[in-house]
């Protein structure tokens, strides 16, 4: 079945590739993050294949012995160390991935003492604990846009559903509702959130869900101003005299109205829960130690001032993506702006 555009969407599309600068950073980014997909392919310390004695063997999807290589000891083969590499290359070949660092993988043969300036081994430096920044960053850069990626679609249905409740049915529900949020809205959610991931050991799923609870509210006004707007229009009254249901006016006659002005926001918003997760791993109360995290880099450029390439990388790849991220909320908003012209 072949996919059909409608001619609004074709408008809204060449007027999103007008806008040069938001079309080519959408490429890029998803390029970038296509990339950080495949990190284990592209940055890891176990070989993507080797070769040994006639047979094939994945090191990263199982786990081998040192013996299975004609070693002696019973132990997980360590890959970095020279006598194995020198057992397999007896008998095979080792193909490596373009960096073999993992982000948890410290270098014991540093040149100087960790935090170490970049080499040829390790372009961008180490870390203060001898990790390859360079893989922190493909693993960190990922983690983080799958995080705001989750954060923003669940933040946004939430905010969505309690805008369209409050805005189709009005009356009490509207103003308990508007009082419920300005009150939730009131509460220092920065506090809030380093106290409840002070007394819980933080993780992936603790994190998006205390963050959840305090970031649905950044659609629930534009979404309840367009129901407000749309509820008194004639087909939505027509709709009502013909004995259709709340539930099917709100979700095929009016929200996807709703919704056009609601997804310029998404880029924003996308933008806005990294920098939540960066923030709570600079002040470390984000993820588990060890975790690939761009915040912890940050913190870690901070407190090592003679270390200057730990900080000036991160920053680079924080201040690109969200620099990309504004680029294309600018294009889309462009995009769903009918004044706009394109060529």
């Amino acid at each position: 079945m072949r996919f059909a555009m409608s001619s609004m969407g074709i408008e809204r599309w060449k007027r999103f590739k007008a806008n040069r600068r938001g079309f080519y950073s959408l490429w890029i980014f998803l390029g970038l993050f296509g990339l950080s997909l495949f990190a284990e392919l592209i940055s890891n310390d176990k070989p993507l294949l080797i070769s040994y004695g006639g047979g094939l063997y994945l090191p990263m999807a199982t786990s081998y012995t040192e013996k299975a290589f004609g070693g002696e000891f019973s132990t997980a083969a360590d890959y970095r160390d020279p006598a194995v590499q020198s057992l397999i290359k007896a008998k095979g070949w080792i193909l490596w991935p373009p960096i073999r660092f993992s982000y948890n993988t410290m270098n014991y043969d540093l040149p100087s003492p960790a935090p170490s300036p970049p080499t040829l081994i390790n372009p961008l430096g180490t870390d203060e604990k001898g990790r390859d920044i360079l893989a922190i960053l493909i693993y960190g850069f990922r983690l983080s846009v799958i995080f705001g990626l989750t954060l923003s679609i669940l933040s946004s249905m939430v905010g969505v559903a309690v805008g369209a409740v409050q805005g189709y049915y009005g009356g009490k529900i509207d103003i308990l509702g508007q009082r419920f949020i300005e009150i939730w809205s009131g509460m220092p959610t920065l506090f809030l959130l380093i106290i409840l991931s002070s007394v819980v050991q933080p993780n992936f799923w603790w994190l998006l869900l205390i963050t959840l609870l305090f970031g649905w509210m950044s659609l629930v006004g534009l979404v309840r101003a367009e129901f407000l707007r749309a509820r008194n229009f004639e087909y939505v009254q027509a709709a009502k005299a013909l004995g259709v249901s709340n539930s099917r006016i709100i979700f095929r006659h009016i929200l996807p109205n709703a919704m056009v002005a609601s997804l310029t926001f998404l880029p924003f918003i996308l933008g806005g829960s990294i920098t939540t997760l960066t923030t709570l791993d600079f002040l470390g109360f984000g993820l588990p130690v060890g975790s690939p995290s761009l915040g912890d880099l940050l913190s870690q450029g901070k407190n090592n001032l003679q270390a200057p390439w730990i900080g000036i990388s991160t920053f680079i790849v924080i201040a690109g993506v969200l620099s990309l991220l504004v680029f294309i909320g600018e294009a889309v908003r462009d995009a769903f702006d009918p004044r706009r012209a394109y060529k």
